[in-house]
C-alpha cells in the first residue's frame, strides 16, 4: 500500500511537471514571430491569404482555447494532425521517428554503463597509480567535450579519413544499419561514459575503505571476489541512479547528435518541426521524450529497493 502510494505521487507530480513543460512549449510557440500559417502561405502571399490559412488551420482563436483544446485532445490520445508535410497524424510521426531515438539512447546507455563501471572500478583498485591517473584524464576529456565538437572529429576520422564508417543516415543505405549509428552512439555514449567511470571510481574508494571490506581481507577473500561481490555490489547503489538520470538526458540530447547525422529520430523530427513552427508534432515530440524521461526515473526508484535490501527495510 505504502509502494503504491508512493508510485501514485511520482505519477501525479511526472504529469504536472509535463503540463507545466507543455504550457511552456506551446506559449514559446505563440510568442515565437510568425506561425505555421506564414510559412505555408510563402514569402509573397497577401495578408488576406494567411489570413485564410490561419483561419482553416484554427490559429486565429485565442491561444488559451487552443492550449486547453489542446490538452484535452492529448489527454484522449489524440496528438493531432502535423500543419505540414504530408499533414499526417501525429501519432504516426511520433511512432515512425521513436524507435530509432530509442535505439540510439539504449545503446549508448549500455556502453556507458558498462565502459564506465568497468573504467571506474579499475581505477579505484589502483587509486593514485598510473593507470588511475589515466582514467581520471579520460573522464575529464569526456565531460568536457561537447558532443558537437566531438561529433565533427569522429567524422572526420573514421568516415572521411579512414572511410571505414558512413558519414550520416541515408536512404539509399548499402550496408546494415548497424553500420550507420556506430558514430551517433559513441558521440551519444562519450559524456555518460565519462560521469559514470567518475562516480563508480568515487563510490568505489569511499567503500573499499569500510569496516566490513577490512573484515573481508582478514578473512582471506580472493581480491576478485573482494572487489565484484562486496564492494561493488555496495557502491553500484549512486551509479544505477546516475545510469538512470543519464539515460533521460540522451534521450534530449540526442537532438543534436540526430540532427548532425540526419538520424530520423524524435530529435531530429522536433528540430524540423521548430524550423516549420509545426506546433502540434513540436509539442508531441516534446512531450513523449518528458514523459520517457519520467518513467525511466520512476524505474530507477522500483529498482533500488531490489539491489539493496537496506532500502527495502528503511521504507517498510
Amino acid at each position: 500500500m505504502r509502494l503504491l502510494k508512493a508510485v501514485s505521487l511520482r505519477l501525479l507530480f511526472g504529469a504536472l511537471s509535463l503540463l507545466f513543460i507543455s504550457f511552456v512549449v506551446f506559449v514559446a510557440d505563440e510568442v515565437s514571430e510568425g506561425d505555421a500559417a506564414t510559412i505555408a502561405a510563402g514569402d509573397k502571399a497577401s495578408p488576406e491569404a494567411v489570413e485564410r490559412i490561419r483561419r482553416n488551420m484554427g490559429l486565429d482563436r485565442p491561444w488559451p482555447i487552443r492550449y486547453v483544446e489542446s490538452v484535452g485532445r492529448t489527454l484522449r490520445g489524440d496528438l493531432g494532425t502535423s500543419f505540414s508535410g504530408t499533414k499526417e497524424p501525429v501519432r504516426d510521426i511520433i511512432a515512425r521517428a521513436l524507435p530509432m531515438t530509442a535505439t540510439v539512447a539504449a545503446g549508448a546507455i549500455l556502453i556507458a554503463a558498462g565502459v564506465g563501471i568497468f573504467l571506474g572500478t579499475l581505477a579505484s583498485v589502483n587509486q593514485n597509480r598510473f593507470l588511475d591517473r589515466a582514467v581520471l584524464t579520460f573522464s575529464t576529456l569526456g565531460v568536457t567535450l561537447p558532443n558537437f565538437v566531438l561529433a565533427p572529429i569522429l567524422v572526420l576520422i573514421f568516415a572521411l579519413q579512414l572511410n571505414y564508417l558512413p558519414q550520416d543516415w541515408s536512404v539509399d543505405r548499402v550496408a546494415p544499419d548497424i553500420y550507420y549509428l556506430i558514430l551517433p552512439i559513441a558521440v551519444l555514449a562519450a559524456r555518460p561514459t565519462a560521469l559514470l567511470t567518475r562516480l563508480t571510481r568515487a563510490s568505489m574508494v569511499d567503500t573499499l575503505q569500510q569496516e566490513f571490506i577490512r573484515t573481508a581481507i582478514a578473512k582471506g577473500v580472493p581480491p576478485a571476489r573482494l572487489v565484484i561481490r562486496h564492494a561493488l555490489r555496495n557502491a553500484i547503489l549512486p551509479v544505477v541512479t546516475a545510469i538512470g538520470t543519464s539515460f533521460g538526458f540522451l534521450l534530449t540530447g540526442s537532438f543534436v547528435v540526430e540532427t548532425y547525422f540526419r538520424l530520423p529520430g524524435l530529435g531530429f523530427t522536433t528540430i524540423e518541426a521548430i524550423k516549420a513552427q509545426n506546433s502540434p508534432v513540436v509539442q508531441a515530440c516534446v512531450l513523449v521524450t518528458g514523459a520517457m524521461f519520467v518513467l525511466l526515473n520512476l524505474l530507477v526508484d522500483l529498482l533500488l529497493p531490489i539491489l539493496d535490501p537496506r532500502i527495502r527495510e528503511s521504507q517498510v
